[in-house]
């Protein structure tokens, strides 16, 4: 990966380009040719439009601005079909980025922000229904990697299929396409990691891409997000075969997975978000797998436990790799924690110091949201910069929050989208599921996947971000460069960390419990904004 300054472009002689062929050219004519055909000579165009009308309920601060949409308006009523197919993570390769949903995925082309068009949409993992669920995606370069969450039941096993291929009843695990055609992506593999395989698999819930493009490999190191496979499940997927791409062992982790973050560059640290709070690793590049050490097998420092946690889901690094963001999923993202009236611990972000666990910050919530919102912190990633700690979170029904934490002791807000709460056409008393699934920085741009809309671009007008690096590509979970800090205002207070507790070489005796479930001890000022 390269990287350099806002103002320039990266490029890559391995980056995936698409390729120049007579049906983008098409499909880019036919989107200008609707927008002048639909829009009196002079006005805005349709597309333009699209973006504001996209975000027409939020509220949002006057240094964001939507400026792109690409539509995959998902019904809210539960009697229209393809109620419950909707989207979820994001990833990005050049010009294109990829958005999953629960029966396939998408490719959209954002060469130009505020105009993306979708390449495809692609419904080809049993398309129509949601037992594909829930198709988060990795690329890498000519090759796209979803996430199968669910096992085949009985019932669906005669159906039950990705990429024209039969999966089989119990199939869960990961699905490897070649998308060298983004238009017609065609199935290389699917990949069985379930309760009859070896290792014993729990499917795919969330994954990470690590790539080891000196030895001409790509590994996925695999969520299950089960008590039934505590640990990251580490795929290898060599680049010359993909075919060959193999389930070859759980690295335990005293705690079940939910998201895993990974730093490469000088730092080389791993941290798996699950249970009760979160456990890290090292490992080197340079070793040789499967030695202790290496990709395939890396080493405990620390597991760490969360006072009042009890479904960790993110985990992130700085782009120093000095410290460790965790967020965590109460309610499990469909209930509403984010209410005035909800503990403090469930709306808080925390920050630690990623080789130790010390404590060394944390933010609440700043926004309250209705009872009829669900939210809690989700999927977020750091602006890769040297001068400041900037985080972009997407949060349900919270929407997207930039947060400046370059002193953790004392985060604050300083941009944010809010959507009004969607209305349930079927009960308007009870939650109607939405909001952003992930929200993320890719050159110079705010990306969010919203569950029910689709895919909106933002533009940020903050110097917290100048200066800020570009690169080829970008994978969720995966910051595959590091580099120092050059900031001023580094002031990082390390107040006493009366939190949980750090277990050094193995795992906190509870974290398989997922904690306790209660507030006590917890040591939020229960502020944690400011204006600015």
């Amino acid at each position: 990966m390269q990287l350099q300054v806002i103002s320039n472009r990266a490029t890559d002689q391995d980056a995936y380009v698409p390729p120049r062929k007579s049906w983008r050219r098409l499909l880019r004519r036919m989107l200008v040719l609707f927008a002048l055909l639909a829009v009196p000579f002079g006005g805005a165009t349709v597309l333009a439009a699209s973006a504001g009308a996209a975000v027409g309920t939020f509220s949002y601060t006057p240094n964001l601005h939507p400026l792109g949409f690409s539509d995959r308006v998902v019904p809210l009523d539960n009697n229209v079909p393809g109620q419950s197919i909707i989207n979820s993570d994001l990833a990005f390769w050049g010009r294109l980025a990829f958005q999953g949903t629960y029966d396939g995925f998408r490719i959209i082309d954002i060469s130009s922000p505020s105009n993306p068009f979708e390449i495809i949409n692609y419904t080809g993992c049993s398309g129509g229904t949601t037992v594909g669920n829930q198709g988060d995606v990795l690329v890498w370069q000519n090759l796209l990697i979803r996430s199968w969450n669910s096992p085949v039941s009985a019932g669906s096993a005669a159906t039950a299929s990705c990429g024209g291929q039969l999966v089989g009843q119990g199939f869960e695990g990961l699905s490897i396409f070649d998308i060298s055609n983004p238009a017609s992506p065609v199935l290389i593999k699917n990949l069985r990691m379930a309760s009859d395989t070896v290792p014993t698999g729990c499917g795919s819930h969330t994954a990470t891409l690590v790539p080891d493009v000196a030895r001409g490999n790509v590994y996925v190191y695999n969520s299950g997000s089960s008590g039934a496979c505590p640990g990251i499940d580490i795929v290898k997927i060599p680049l010359g075969n993909p075919a060959s791409a193999a389930f070859l062992r759980r690295e335990p982790a005293g705690r079940s997975c939910h998201d895993t973050g990974v730093i490469l560059g000088e730092v080389n640290l791993i941290s798996c978000a699950g249970g009760n709070g979160f456990t890290v690793w090292s490992f080197d590049p340079s070793i040789d797998a499967p030695a202790v050490g290496s990709i395939e097998d890396p080493v405990q420092l620390y597991s760490r436990s969360i006072t009042g946690v009890t479904i960790g889901h993110s985990a992130a690094f700085t782009w120093d790799g000095e410290v460790l963001i965790f967020g965590h999923e109460p309610g499990g993202g469909t209930q509403a924690r984010c209410q005035a009236s909800s503990s403090l611990v469930d709306r808080t972000l925390f920050f630690f110091e990623a080789r130790t666990g010390a404590l060394l910050g944390q933010f609440v919530q700043p926004r309250p949201q209705t009872s009829l919102e669900n939210c809690t912190w989700h999927n977020y990633n750091v602006v890769p910069t040297d001068k400041r700690y900037v985080l972009v979170s997407g949060n349900y029904q919270m929407g997207i929050s930039v947060i400046e934490f370059t002193n953790p002791a004392n985060a604050y807000e300083v941009a944010y989208a809010d959507p009004a709460p969607l209305v349930n056409p079927n009960n308007p008393a009870a939650i109607e599921t939405g909001g952003d699934w992930s929200t993320y920085w890719y050159n110079g741009r705010i990306y969010e996947s919203d569950i029910t809309r689709g895919l909106i671009i933002w533009n940020l007008s903050s110097n917290i971000t100048a200066g800020s690096y570009t690169f080829d590509h970008l994978n969720p979970q995966t910051q595959e460069t590091s580099f120092p800090f050059k900031g001023t205002a580094f002031g990082r207070n390390r107040a006493a960390d009366q939190q949980g507790m750090a277990i050094f070489g193995e795992s906190a005796a509870d974290d398989v419990s997922g904690g306790t479930g209660s507030d006590e001890g917890f040591s939020g000022d229960g502020d944690g904004y400011a204006s600015e």
